[in-house]
This record gives C-alpha cells, structure tokens and sequence, in this order.
C-alpha cells in the first residue's frame, strides 16, 4: 500500500445543470482508474481512495457525485435539481469527466452505492471499461432497499421502531419514501429532524461492523443532510434502475469484461448474498469475501489494491489526445 498522496490536478466541470468536482493523482500516462464514492451522498471526503494505488502506475481519478462533496449546488440548495439527480444522470456526468480527461478505457471502482453506479455505468459502456473492481457489493435493488431499511428491524427491533414511528408515514408510504418525502420538502426544521433520526438508524444497523464507533455517521449537519437526502431519494426509487435497467438481470452483459468483487462476510446491512448472485451470472468475476470484516474495512481496501494491481498488470488501454 502506497502513501496517501495529495491530489496532483483538480477542477470543476459544468454538466446538465450542476458543477462537477473532480481530481487525480499519480501518473498521467499510468493506467487510468476511476473511483466512485458511496452514498448516494458521502463525497470523495477524506481523499483516502487516492492512497490505494501506485502512483507510479496508475492515474486514480475521483469525482464527487452531483449534489454532494465540493460539487455545486448542493442538493439542499437545490431541491428542484432533485428530479434530474438520477443514475443515468450520473453516468452521463462520469461520461462527461471521461471526455474532458481525454480518458479512452479505465478501470472502474467503487464502494458501497459506488460499486451499484460502477456496475451501471459499466453495463451502459462496457467498450470504456477495461475491468471492474468493487468492494461491499451492492446493485441498489427494490428486495436489498427493503432489507437495509425493514428487514433488518428483525435483528434491531427496538431502534427500527423508533425509526419507524420518526418516519411519519403517510398511508401506503413505505418507510424509506416517507424519509425520502421530508427530506426534500419545503420543511427545512423537518427535513433536519428526518436526517437526524436516518442517520440514528444508520448509525445503528452497521453497529456489528467489527470497525463500528458509537456515535453519529456525520457529526457535521449539512454532510448529514446532504447523505440522507440523497440516500433516501434513490433508495426510495430503486437506485432509478428500474423498466429493464435492473442490474442483476443484465449482468451476464458483462462477460468478457474481468471484474472483482469483495465483500465483508459480516456485512449485515448489504449480505454478500448479492455479490454471490452476480458472481453467478458474470463468468469473468471473481468473488472475494472477506471473512472478519463487514461493510469494507482494511482487508477490503488491500484486496481491492491488489485486484486494481492484477487489472492494470494485464490490460491494454488508450487515452484520447488532449
């Protein structure tokens, strides 16, 4: 594992509506690798993504996701801009980024939310991606939403009924849309009380995470209610993947493409059952469980240094003139 190096190159790019941030680091003429924080919502933060990979070898390049991080507006200043915060918007900012970078191919990684937006973007330009490599596997689905925010009441039924009850639920309204609901509306005072009471339940069902620290996820109120904002607007709409864009059944698309996927065997919010579906269905990945760990964790992060190392040791790629 490398230092963790500063950003050599930064800047803003203006998409659809919304300024991008983003940064590199390493090796200009190295092996391109592009890192998609998690969330929806937590933003590139601490920059520790960027001590993952040799830079001698590599040119890591991350971006923080519209609404989030350094990016502008924020997505609490800019309610209205919430309808054009999809997936696919998304992945039209990555594509936009990849232009302006002169990028040809790169490998593709993410964490979390970020392997679900990996997956996506690589089954949208699959000739752009020389090979994936994902930690805490998830693809966004209708069945793993329903898990993170009701089923895994089963194992917290004391905080998921507080969760519940603070979600003020309309009639028909599962739980996460009445979140999703109060969090973008009108309601400043009430959207700073949903935040706080999503943040106490996220806080509670990663609690078996063996890295797990009592406390908030977000001591500081605007991260916090930017992350649940955003969270809960795709959580509430099935990560937009939806009407034939659903992940699993189209991951088989990606033959051919090598990836890796690694996951905590303790993950109880995302089960590594779903890594293991898509490890069925995608001949050319390999699924690595980690077994003392949950939702990413120190073993992750060099298990996905070293699938990156494998990646970029045998690959081709090409950058476009600048």
């Amino acid at each position: 594992m490398v230092e963790e190096n500063a950003a050599t190159e930064h800047g803003w790019l203006d998409v659809r509506c919304a300024r991008i941030y983003w940064e590199t680091t390493g090796n200009p003429d190295g092996v391109p690798v592009l890192y998609l924080h998690g969330g929806p919502g937590s933003s590139l933060r601490t920059g520790g993504y960027r001590r993952q990979h040799d830079p001698d070898l590599f040119w890591t390049i991350g971006l923080d996701q519209r609404g989030c991080g350094k990016s502008t507006p924020l997505v609490q200043d800019d309610l209205p801009g919430l309808a054009l915060n999809t997936t696919a918007t998304l992945i039209e900012d990555v594509e936009a980024l990849r232009r302006h970078l002169g990028v040809e191919q790169w490998i593709v990684t993410g964490g979390s939310w970020g392997s679900t937006l990996a997956l996506a973007y690589a089954l949208e330009h699959p000739d752009r991606v020389l090979g994936i490599a994902v930690v805490a596997v998830t693809t966004t689905s209708r069945e793993e939403v329903d898990w993170i925010t009701e089923g895994v009441g089963s194992i917290f039924p004391e905080a998921w009924a507080a969760f519940a009850e603070s979600a003020r639920r309309l009639p028909g309204e599962r739980v996460v849309e009445a979140y999703a609901r109060r969090l973008a509306g009108a309601d400043r005072e009430d959207a700073r009380a949903a935040a706080l009471a999503w943040d106490q339940w996220e806080s509670t069902h990663i609690s078996l995470d063996p890295r797990w620290q009592p406390g908030p996820m977000f001591q500081d109120e605007q991260e916090r209610l930017t992350f649940a904002t955003l969270v809960t607007h795709y959580w509430a709409n099935d990560g937009f993947l939806t009407d034939g864009r659903e992940i699993l059944p189209r991951i088989h698309e990606l033959n051919g493409i090598p990836g890796h996927l690694i996951h905590g065997r303790r993950d109880i919010s995302g089960p590594v059952i779903t890594p293991w579906k898509i490890r069925q269905r995608w001949d050319t990945s390999r699924l690595t469980v980690i077994e003392d760990e949950g939702h990413g964790g120190p073993e992750s992060a060099a298990a996905l240094a070293s699938a990156v190392g494998e990646l970029g040791s045998t690959v081709r790629f090409r950058t476009a003139p600048k």
